[in-house]
């Protein structure tokens, strides 16, 4: 094979894409065990991040700004140097004597910085490649952002949990941590501004869109046919996920005399953040495969028992409490894996309604919902586990995944056109 010339996007997708998902990592899951290492109670710490998913939420609104102003080659550069200040502030907040409060306030900018940059790189991904070339390095992009997740859920929690058994203090050993990641990010940025491409002129968009444009935009997504049963399938879908997900980091990392497992920073890194994220990506190229043979309409009950089914093993975990790491690996790799064949079918949806004039934005509005349906049941989840203890509130994890068989009966999707834009973290 010969070498990639200095314009092939394999020199530059699977960095960027690499380096979008290690924000979204660090704010959504190195928070919460940063968190629950520091000695935060399992009820803020649910409150505190779930919360940070609202930049997500709300990027649609200011994404055509981005747009307005300068091209989405400088954001992408400007906002990794941005992120890596944010997370050199982070490292610095940590050891800080109010280090609650700064560390929430540097997480909430870091969320923003993140959100901005996936509507950043999407853009310029959109721009830099002709729509064959998209479809064909769509698959490239997600394996890149699923990288991240194993190097951050994985990699960095697998450092952070042998620094503090080297005899770092956690928040020594946490600051290290993010400052490693700073430095990723200074080199992305630095890396990023000599080979990322730089669209001819006729490439650029000729219009730029007005308030009224864009109210237009967000008008014509609330206007589709069966709205309001595809508004409700986004939303309950993953209700019972978001508050399972929340509490599974906690769960595993304490003591057992508190109704946890009793894991060490470093095994919930192998488990959970390796092994089970190597799982949830083989579910998801595994349910691709699936629904590309089969259709949606055909697999989507089949992949919503694989999401919510799975989820009894962590009531089984929480009742029999096992000591067997092997045994606590498997059920994580389990439930990882049934939940990456049912997001598919998740995305799939969410793509079918963004189909029409206005894929990109439509598209942006649905993740938007689909980060809302993740935040608010996630507020509450931990407030929740406090009050029934781990094994009835696995239960109750359970019984909340019922409305979104509800919504999936009701569903009414249009049918399938052209494939509009892929890639969002799971």
């Amino acid at each position: 094979m010969s070498l990639p010339s200095a314009a092939s996007p394999w020199r530059w997708i699977p960095s960027l894409y690499l380096v979008q998902g290690l924000p979204y990592v660090a704010v959504m899951t190195l928070s919460v065990v940063a968190y629950k290492n520091l000695g935060v109670s399992n009820t803020e710490i649910a409150l505190l991040t779930s919360g940070f998913y609202l930049p997500w939420v709300l990027k649609p609104l200011w994404s055509p700004w981005v747009d307005l102003c300068g091209s989405p080659r400088r954001w992408v550069v400007g906002l990794q140097l941005a992120i890596a200040l944010a997370l050199l502030a982070l490292a610095a907040a940590l050891r800080t004597p109010h280090w609650l409060l700064a560390s929430v306030a540097v997480f909430w900018l870091l969320a923003f910085a993140s959100a901005t940059h996936d509507i950043a790189a999407d853009g310029f991904y959109l721009q830099a490649l002709p729509p064959r070339a998209q479809a064909a390095f769509v698959g490239v992009r997600s394996a890149a952002y699923r990288a991240a997740m194993i190097g951050g859920q994985g990699g960095l929690v697998v450092l952070a949990g042998t620094l503090i058994a080297a005899g770092f203090g956690v928040a020594s050993a946490w600051s290290v941590v993010f400052s490693l990641l700073a430095a990723v990010f200074v080199a992305a940025a630095l890396l990023h501004r000599r080979v990322l491409p730089r669209p001819a002129p006729a490439a650029l968009p000729v219009e730029r869109p007005t308030l009224r444009a864009m109210r237009g935009v967000f008008a014509a997504y609330f206007r589709r046919p069966e709205i309001g049963r595809a508004l409700a399938f986004v939303l309950l879908y993953r209700l019972g996920e978001a508050q399972l997900l929340k509490l599974v980091v906690p769960f595993l990392l304490d003591p057992r005399e508190a109704g946890g497992l009793g894991l060490d920073t470093a095994q919930v890194g192998w488990v959970y953040g390796t092994l089970g994220i190597g799982a949830l990506t083989a579910g998801g190229l595994l349910g691709g495969l699936w629904i590309a043979r089969r259709g949606l309409e055909r697999c989507l009950w089949p992949m919503l028992l694989a999401t919510h089914l799975p989820n009894l093993l962590y009531v089984a975990l929480a009742v029999l409490q096992p000591a067997s790491l092997a045994a606590v690996g498997l059920c994580v790799v389990l439930e990882q894996f049934g939940y990456g064949l049912g997001f598919t079918a998740f995305l799939v949806v969410l793509l079918r309604l963004a189909q029409g004039p206005h894929p990109v934005a439509h598209y942006a509005i649905g993740t938007g919902l689909m980060a809302l349906g993740m935040m608010l049941p996630g507020l509450v989840a931990g407030a929740l586990q406090s009050v029934l203890g781990y094994p009835a509130f696995f239960v109750w994890a359970c019984v909340a995944t019922l409305p979104s068989f509800v919504a999936a009966a009701a569903l009414r999707l249009p049918r399938e056109e052209a494939a509009g834009p892929a890639g969002v973290p799971a």
